[in-house]
């Protein structure tokens, strides 16, 4: 059985909704309070109203957020807000961007990824989830029997024989859908409803070995709808709607894949920056702009961390490899060498840093503005995590610590959708 397949995706409506960028959102975990308050506002379409809807006081059993998205939801495809395509497709789907002032596109593409076990498809991923977030999506994804965003996963193409597709048949094209995000990243959606080229896609996805990048508790909600509904069926077939999720696939081998470090902001902090001299060589940095790209160069040899404080900026780097082994008392090879990982051990275990002092953030403009404006005693900066380690990680059956990568762009959310039933 195929890994992947085509869909009928669920989308908005161009001869509805004129404008992309005012209905579409980011994922619903990136989302705050006040920026799902200002999508609520950006559009009455906006698609907030399906990804988070708002809670209330007077939320019951049968009026509340997943009620009111599922009504909202009908509502929206009985007026054509939104329309279901009327082939099956693969749905190519590139992001252009800008990083500090550099040009980046990342291309990949939208199909259904198989979650039977007999697919004999090998799912790896990298992060714990949490359990209040799945009953979450799992409430809202059951009342609207609907995936309503991707979950994002990792492939390898050496040669690049998928983007060769696209951009032989397709990146000529005007896109079927296009859209700018708050962070002025472009999407770009063309569908693909060629038989015989979806057919190169899916061989060459055949047997792979996949790693989800984000989603991961939509993976395992995805997972829990698909067990349910088979308790259900006294004789499945194998190709119900349930045994697939919606998925946005992207090479890992290419050199535009980014992942963003998340850094550390730490409320209480009192220990001298001297005692961490019996770790780490500690240098101290007077500019801000040679700070990052000092930690960057440091970090391509060594472990080595930005260090904020009231006092100024200070370059730590690990002194003694040898002692990973002896002070970081959990997991493999691969994951003690995680900076997460490091950092945890060599410096909040040691001083008894709470996890619950630690605040996450992947702007290193606001861990020193933090540290600046007293909010906090001290902001730790990372370096992103490499694709090779987050793959050695995956592969050893391992997860992360908490907030250790970030992938970006984020796919958006109200591209597509895929209706499980």
């Amino acid at each position: 059985m195929a890994a992947i397949k085509p869909f009928e995706a669920i989308f908005y409506n161009p001869d509805k909704v004129d404008n992309l960028s005012a209905v579409i959102c980011p994922p619903y975990d990136v989302i705050s309070k006040e920026q799902q308050e200002s999508y609520y506002k950006q559009h009455p379409y906006n698609f907030i109203r399906l990804e988070l809807p708002k809670e209330t006081p007077k939320d019951d059993a049968t009026d509340n957020p997943y009620s009111r998205a599922a009504k909202t939801y009908e509502d929206w495809l009985k007026k054509r807000i939104l329309i279901q395509d009327q082939s099956s497709c693969i749905y190519f789907y590139k992001q252009d961007y800008k990083y500090f002032g550099q040009k980046y596109t990342r291309t990949g593409f939208v199909a259904l990824l198989n979650l039977s076990e007999d697919s004999g498809v090998k799912i790896l991923p990298h992060e714990h989830t949490q359990s209040a977030a799945k009953t979450d999506r799992h409430m809202l994804w059951s009342a609207l029997k609907s995936n309503l965003s991707s979950i994002f996963v990792g492939y390898s193409d050496k040669n690049n024989q998928i983007e060769k597709i696209f951009l032989k048949d397709l990146a000529s094209q005007k896109p079927y859908l296009e859209a700018m995000d708050q962070d002025k990243v472009k999407h770009m959606l063309w569908r693909l409803d060629d038989p015989v080229k979806i057919a190169q896609i899916v061989e060459i996805l055949d047997g792979q070995t996949f790693f989800i990048c984000d989603g991961h508790h939509r993976f395992e909600v995805a997972n829990q709808i698909r067990q349910d509904r088979l308790k259900k069926i006294k004789n499945p077939t194998g190709k119900e709607p349930f045994h697939y999720v919606m998925t946005y696939f992207t090479n890992m081998d290419s050199k535009d894949l980014q992942i963003f470090p998340i850094h550390r902001i730490v409320k209480k902090f009192s220990i001298s920056v001297n005692l961490l001299e019996q770790y780490f060589r500690i240098d101290k940095i007077k500019s801000k702009t040679d700070f990052l790209v000092l930690l960057a160069r440091a970090g391509q040899n060594e472990h080595a961390f930005g260090l904020v404080l009231k006092t100024g900026m200070h370059l730590l780097r690990l002194k003694n490899k040898t002692l990973i082994d002896k002070v970081v008392q959990e997991g493999s090879k691969d994951y003690k060498n995680l900076d997460a990982a490091i950092l945890k051990a060599f410096v909040f275990d040691q001083v008894g840093v709470l996890p619950e002092e630690i605040i996450y953030s992947r702007d290193p403009a606001e861990i020193m503005a933090a540290v600046d404006e007293g909010r906090a005693d001290a902001g730790f900066i990372l370096n992103p995590v490499p694709i090779k380690q987050l793959k050695a990680v995956a592969l050893n059956d391992e997860r992360m610590p908490p907030k250790t990568t970030y992938f970006y762009p984020k796919v958006l959310s109200g591209l597509t959708m895929y209706k499980m039933k």
